[in-house]
């Protein structure tokens, strides 16, 4: 074959593979869209998204939505924002220990509640949260090791969660209103502590303070309104018998119907 017919095929080829490249790398997830740090790969079968020690600061944002397992572990993560995991519809466990996380709003995890069978957030910064933030959630769930408030929140929460097997002796009392139950185990402490009964209690207590308290200015009112009704009948009437007699007797009349 001439050298000038073999110059044009050879482009040719060299296109059409140009071609074939671009297109399979445009069907592949970009390694540069990812956080530094993390990085897909496939454990047992299941695809992972692993971000652990990545010096994170939030929830990635562009997690592949077929992930199963996602590690968020040993970040700096601070919260847990609504919809923080929306995207995630296979996401099978969630790992999101050894961070900073001392917030988790209310929906943080919705979209999880049919699929999600292992949620960790055991080494945590969590104080208080409400039962709401895990609403329809059937995951077994680690919340050990947080600096938790003992009270009547925390009591609703751990009745509503399923807690991870092993994990409830961590949960530990790290403040509490009653300073015996500090340092104490929260599962040991409501054997024999019902706070909510407590509050329920508190509250009804200085509802009735609240409620004796209007009563009291009621009635304080109502006296003064009558006694000092009575002063300006009084009054009235010894002006009247100041009067002349005729002028006396009409308006005494007057007086005594308005007073009655």
């Amino acid at each position: 074959m001439p050298a000038a017919e073999r110059v044009p095929l050879c482009s040719v080829t060299m296109w059409l593979l140009l071609q074939s490249l671009l297109l399979l790398a445009s069907c592949l997830p970009s390694a540069a869209a990812f956080p530094k740090g993390c990085y897909p790969s496939e454990e047992e079968g299941l695809k992972t998204f692993r971000c652990s020690n990545a010096r994170l600061t939030e929830v990635p944002r562009d997690i592949p939505n077929d992930t199963n397992k996602l590690f968020l572990d040993s970040n700096r993560i601070p919260f847990l924002p609504r919809d923080a995991f929306r995207d995630l519809p296979l996401l099978l466990e969630l790992d999101l220990s050894h961070n900073a996380i001392a917030s988790v709003e209310s929906g943080a995890f919705r979209g999880l509640a049919e699929h999600l069978h292992s949620l960790d957030l055991s080494s945590n910064r969590l104080v208080s949260v409400s039962k709401d933030a895990f609403s329809n959630l059937k995951a077994k769930v680690n919340l050990s090791n947080n600096p938790w408030l003992c009270d009547c929140r925390l009591q609703e929460l751990i009745r509503t969660v399923d807690l991870a097997a092993g994990s409830s002796g961590g949960i530990v009392c790290h403040s509490s209103a009653q300073e015996e139950h500090v340092g104490k185990a929260f599962l040991q402490v409501i054997a024999n502590t019902d706070f909510c009964n407590v509050y329920k209690k508190t509250t009804d207590i200085a509802m009735l303070v609240t409620m004796f308290g209007w009563f009291a200015m009621v009635i304080s009112y109502l006296v003064y309104y009558v006694r000092q009704n009575q002063e300006d009948a009084r009054r009235h009437l010894e002006y009247l018998k100041s009067l002349p007699s005729k002028q006396r007797r009409s308006e005494e009349s007057s007086t005594i119907s308005t007073v009655v």
